[in-house]
């Protein structure tokens, strides 16, 4: 089982894995449309988080997690309990290729452009809002930072998240 993860699965996965390669997933677009009232956010305060958003001329790269056989109930029983703890997320099985041309089918998480936690911001709104909002698993600012700061370290360009990154850190000046 391969798990392709694009967020803070890069940075913090909370499960055992055997191989991990950067991979790419077309179709999708990787951005802050899903307003978190749990992990980075509240209910009265939301925070964002990122997921995959469907665009057809669109590709997000990550990385994907090859989990042992034995691994495999346990891994998506945590991954069900951490990602799909709203229904914004809907767990989909795709089809990513890794780095090194090899084809394989993943799970992974996308938005439910239907739920009323999607949304879509200008990148000044993601910014004001990422600065300032906290949730039950620490500050917005720690997710985009963390992320923004793994895609870097594995050679992933992302303008959106760098330029954000950037912009947090103007607004949030500590």
């Amino acid at each position: 089982m391969w798990v392709f993860g694009y967020g803070s699965l890069l940075w913090n996965p909370g499960f055992e894995f055997v191989e991990q390669t950067i991979a790419t997933l077309p179709g999708w677009h990787r951005s802050f449309c899903m307003r978190s009232i749990h992990h980075r956010g509240t209910s009265d305060h939301p925070g964002l988080v990122l997921a995959l958003d469907a665009q057809d001329d669109a590709h997000c790269q990550g990385l994907a997690l090859s989990v042992a056989p034995d691994q495999q109930a346990a891994t998506l029983e945590y991954l069900r309990e951490r990602e799909l703890i709203s229904s914004a997320y809907l767990e989909r099985v795709v089809p990513v290729a890794l780095a090194d041309g090899r084809q394989v089918e993943a799970v992974t998480y996308v938005i439910d452009p239907d739920h009323v936690q999607y949304c879509h911001l200008d990148m000044e709104e993601q910014a004001r809002i990422i600065s300032t909002a906290v949730g039950g698993r620490g500050p917005n600012t720690e997710y985009l930072h963390n992320t923004a700061s793994h895609l870097s370290e594995l050679g992933i360009k992302d303008e959106d998240l760098d330029w954000l990154s950037a912009r947090v850190r103007e607004l949030t000046p500590n």
